[in-house]
């Protein structure tokens, strides 16, 4: 099962460039965050002609994630079980045995705000339910935007970036408490290119220039094998692209 995860940043702008690369990447499932769509206004009949089931859980203007699949979607779960949020970020379903959560993860704007403190206190939200889940789905996929660069090699400079939003020890920190629970980082599962990114500012040239993050990750369960996983930067050359770029991994 190829899976593959995409914040395309406004599903309306970026959908003849998701439905472009979907044709050339045939992936069976896809996570896309931060569609902006309300329910109502999502492209459903474009994406069933391109193939794809679809559950979906959006909003006007903000956040919104979605599931694609070339098989049945079912035990569909929207939002974090007894966590009170209007902010549609979560959304989870069984695809051929597998439990796919995708995830829209609060950016936290600046250390020490309240976004910060609700990004702190959503992660440690679906750390716990994540347990739970994974005690009844042992086969289970988490793939999203989790706006955490978990490393230094994650960040372009690491140094300039210190102690900012997005690379915060307390954000790595619920980073390392997801992969406490068993999860493995499908990408550093193989060797990788050193400064290896899935989203760049638009500003500043930064793509060009490659002063990126890696940010955008695919957390596996140890019941599932994974035999490749890789970012795929031909979409972020695109004109008018989302800043970020879709990650694929191929699991059994």
């Amino acid at each position: 099962m190829k899976l593959a995860t995409w914040n395309v940043n406004s599903l309306k702008v970026r959908l003849p460039h998701l439905l472009e690369w979907l044709a050339a990447n045939p992936v069976d499932v896809v996570c896309l965050q931060e569609t902006k769509s309300e329910d109502k206004n999502f492209p459903l009949a474009e994406l069933q002609q391109a193939g794809y089931q679809v559950a979906f859980s959006g909003q006007k203007t903000y956040n919104g994630v979605a599931i694609l699949s070339r098989q049945p979607i079912g035990d569909v779960q929207c939002g974090i079980p007894g966590f009170e949020d209007e902010q549609k970020r979560v959304i989870a379903a069984t695809i051929d045995g597998v439990r796919v959560v995708c995830v829209y993860v609060p950016n936290g704007q600046e250390v020490g705000s309240d976004k910060y403190q609700y990004k702190l206190k959503w992660l440690a939200a679906i750390t716990a339910w994540l347990k739970e889940e994974l005690a009844k789905h042992p086969r289970l996929a988490l793939l999203g935007d989790y706006n955490i660069a978990p490393e230094d090699r994650d960040v372009h400079d690491p140094v300039a970036w210190q102690g900012n939003v997005l690379v915060s020890a307390p954000e790595r920190d619920a980073f390392k408490a997801l992969l406490q629970l068993g999860l493995r980082d499908a990408f550093r599962l193989f060797e990788q290119a050193e400064k290896s990114y899935s989203w760049w500012d638009y500003r500043m040239m930064a793509f060009r220039r490659n002063m990126g993050l890696r940010i955008d990750h695919i957390l596996i369960s140890p019941a599932l094998q994974c035999s490749a996983c890789h970012i795929d930067k031909a979409p972020r050359k695109l004109e008018r692209p989302s800043d970020h770029t879709p990650v694929v991994a191929e699991v059994a």
